[in-house]
């Protein structure tokens, strides 16, 4: 997955998914675990009810963005959302 930053907002992120397709992305938080950094990423589309995490897994200098890649380890995900629900448990509603 690449990314693409938005110049209307910098909390906007324009990601390229599996299919080419373009993807509006609000970033929420960065969160560290074990020593790398995970972006925190809510999907624009009205009913997005769920988050999406992804590693950032190197900076591209030359096109001055970030590389971003899909968290293959179910327990890596599940320990950074709870790093992330705790952060924010006095200010979003979660529904598990």
């Amino acid at each position: 997955m690449s990314d693409n930053y938005n110049n209307e907002s910098d909390s906007i992120i324009i990601l390229n998914d599996e299919d080419g397709n373009e993807v509006e992305m609000e970033y929420i938080d960065l969160v560290e675990y074990e020593g790398k950094e995970y972006i925190v990423l809510l999907p624009v589309e009205e009913d997005a009810d769920e988050v999406v995490i992804l590693l950032i897994e190197s900076y591209d200098e030359e096109t001055d963005t970030e590389v971003y890649a899909p968290v293959e380890d179910d327990e890596t995900l599940g320990a950074v959302y709870q790093i992330f629900k705790e952060k924010y448990k006095d200010i979003i509603n979660f529904a598990d």
